[in-house]
């Protein structure tokens, strides 16, 4: 299971990276392999502020739909537009090229609720 330490997780299993005030999200390798073979991701919240816990998206895999949720308030100013014609990617690269929002942070110093590697690890039995 791979899990990087230089990232952070939620206990949804999303990763987060964060850059400044913009974070990077996506679903962890755990995620992706308990889903399956990913066939769609949608995220209709782009240019929205959205709070912590809510919705930002779906991703469909051929077994199930899941919602994605956000990890920290802000507002979604990218969609990974490659997902849209080849969504197996999040399977194939999750913490690379398969990752799916960029996030405008509203305060980039408050990361509460989020793991590290180690508390994921934990969190699936890793």
């Amino acid at each position: 299971m791979n899990v990087p330490d230089n990232l952070h997780y939620t206990k949804d299993h999303e990763w987060v990276s964060i850059e400044g005030d913009v974070a990077t999200i996506g679903i962890t390798d755990f995620a992706q392999g308990e889903l399956g073979d990913i066939v769609y991701v949608e995220v209709e919240t782009i240019d929205e502020n959205i709070d912590a816990e809510e919705v930002f998206g779906t991703v469909e895999a051929v077994k199930t739909v899941s919602d994605l949720f956000m990890p920290l308030k802000g507002t979604v100013i990218e969609f990974n537009d490659a997902l849209t014609d080849a969504p197996e990617v999040v399977n194939d690269d999750p913490y690379g090229e398969g990752w799916m929002i960029k996030v405008q942070l509203d305060d980039a110093n408050d990361n509460t609720g989020l793991l590290d590697a180690t508390a994921y690890k934990a969190l699936i039995g890793a």
